[in-house]
């Protein structure tokens, strides 16, 4: 994502920044940068073991044409799912974590090329979020089709 979509989406993460410009001039000094941004204003993220996370998000990509944004982190061991925000009060899975009101994430910079957290997909910038009972469809579609391919 280069141009006016990244900055679009730049300005959209930036907003819950208890100091939206800070994070602004931090990312523009460092495009490559991370920033610890607050959960449950705009968003909320569901954090999914890698294994059951690429599987969902390829479900989620047959359904929409462009899924709310993915973070992964380095070594692919987890992927963030961005949702409404309420959802992680609500959310209720094992092995999944729900992160909203009151927990902060890493986040890098979207456009830029970051070693460790990475965008799978980066925000648009017009607040486009995972549907969370889509998310759950998805996730019990991808761990069935990984269940009957372990053979379980």
């Amino acid at each position: 994502m280069t141009g006016t979509g990244a900055e679009t989406a730049v300005a959209w993460l930036a907003s819950v920044a208890p100091h939206p410009g800070a994070c602004l001039r931090e990312w523009e000094r460092n495009p490559q940068g991370m920033a610890l941004l607050p959960a449950g204003k705009r968003w909320d993220v569901l954090i999914v073991p890698g294994e059951l996370g690429y599987p969902t998000l390829d479900v989620l990509t047959r359904l929409l044409d462009r899924p709310g944004p993915v973070l992964a982190d380095f070594g692919d061991s987890r992927m963030g799912f961005f949702v409404p925000p309420g959802t992680a009060a609500r959310w209720i899975g094992t092995g999944i974590r729900g992160v909203g009101a009151g927990a902060w994430i890493v986040v890098p910079r979207p456009g830029g090329t970051v070693g460790g957290v990475r965008w799978l997909i980066p925000p648009d910038g017009s607040g486009t979020l995972t549907d969370a009972s889509l998310l759950e469809l998805a996730l019990h579609e991808a761990a069935a089709v990984r269940g009957a391919r372990d053979g379980r």
